[in-house]
């Protein structure tokens, strides 16, 4: 799964992505991002009245929030999305099919289980991330609109937009850590999902999700300090290996 991860700068997602039009009131970076928390997107949506489809970055809920939502806590139990049931569960079928998004990421945290994985504190984080700093990792999401039925319809602050990251089962040393892995994307796949004339199908999750795996036997990992388990927490440091962590 995807629990916590790293933000990156504006900036980078921007010169990375071949970005066309940035949102408002972007959030900036963190190292403890948790569910609910604002993040930044990359999305392609089509102009209402027609015309090309223009590349932004907007600012999103972590956790989606489909229109049957009654409130915002709805998104709690909705920041991740497992690909094998995407197209079946009706938070997530509508979305999938033309309202992919891409969750950029410096790295991401999980937590493994020690051999007594039932006792307190028998979790060991790792910060997980590409091998060199300058690239980010894609994470494959889906995006949707929440009208907040709290908020007059005149307002336009009632509108919410939220965002979801799929999930995949792990492989390779990803699986020693979890048994399930963020979706992530290859460059080569980075136009096709985002496009809205591209229907999400089965076809299209299968190719993501062996692209994924590829993807995910790049990444480098590391053991970090505890302090990342606390939402609280933050700072560089967090990302820090343990020991250097501390000198």
């Amino acid at each position: 799964m995807c629990g916590r991860y790293v933000t990156p700068a504006v900036e980078h997602v921007e010169a990375l992505f071949d970005i066309e039009a940035l949102g408002a009131d972007l959030p900036e970076p963190s190292y403890n991002t948790p569910p609910t928390d604002p993040v930044p997107v990359v999305v392609e949506p089509e102009p209402k009245g027609g015309g090309d489809a223009v590349r932004r970055i907007e600012r999103a809920r972590w956790g989606l929030l489909p229109p049957f939502a009654k409130n915002p806590s709805f998104s709690s139990k909705a920041f991740n999305a497992r690909i094998e049931t995407v197209l079946e569960k009706p938070t997530f079928r509508g979305p999938v099919k033309q309202r992919r998004a891409i969750v950029p990421a410096v790295g991401y945290y999980e937590w493994r289980k020690t051999a007594d994985g039932t006792k307190a504190g028998s979790k060991t984080p790792f910060f997980i991330r590409p091998e060199r700093d300058v690239d980010l990792i894609a994470f494959a999401g889906l995006y949707s609109w929440w009208a907040d039925p709290m908020k007059p319809a005149d307002d336009p602050s009632r509108w919410v937009l939220s965002t979801t990251i799929l999930t995949r089962g792990s492989t390779g040393e990803l699986a020693g850590i979890h048994d399930r892995m963020p979706l992530m994307l290859p460059r080569a796949l980075w136009d096709q999902w985002l496009d809205q004339s591209v229907v999400g199908t089965q076809g299209l999750l299968d190719e993501a999700s062996q692209a994924g795996v590829e993807f995910a036997s790049t990444l480098v990992m590391h053991e970090v300090g505890p302090e990342v388990g606390r939402v609280s927490s933050t700072g560089a440091q967090l990302m820090a290996p343990v020991g250097a962590a501390s000198s």
